[in-house]
C-alpha cells in the first residue's frame, strides 16, 4: 500500500472522527444516524493512521506531497 494520505488531510480526518465519536458519547447524535456516524469516524480515524484510502485508489487521488527527484 502506497501512501496517499498527506498530513493536512490526515489531521482533518482524525478532528472529523472526534467530533463524530463526540457528538455520539454526548448524546447529541442518536440512532442510526449515530451508529452511521461513528463507523465513518472509525474508518477516517483507521485510514489518518494508516496514510492510505482505498477510494483515493479508486478516483487515483493523493494528498502526499510529490517528491522530487534527485
Amino acid at each position: 500500500m502506497k501512501k496517499n494520505v498527506g498530513n493536512i488531510d490526515r489531521v482533518v480526518r482524525l478532528l472529523l472522527a472526534a467530533v463524530f465519536i463526540a457528538l455520539f458519547a454526548l448524546g447529541k447524535v442518536e440512532g442510526t444516524l449515530g451508529i452511521v456516524l461513528v463507523a465513518l469516524g472509525g474508518v477516517f480515524a483507521l485510514t489518518a493512521f494508516v496514510g492510505f484510502c482505498p477510494l483515493y485508489t479508486l478516483f487515483r487521488l493523493s494528498t502526499c506531497p510529490v517528491k522530487k527527484a534527485s
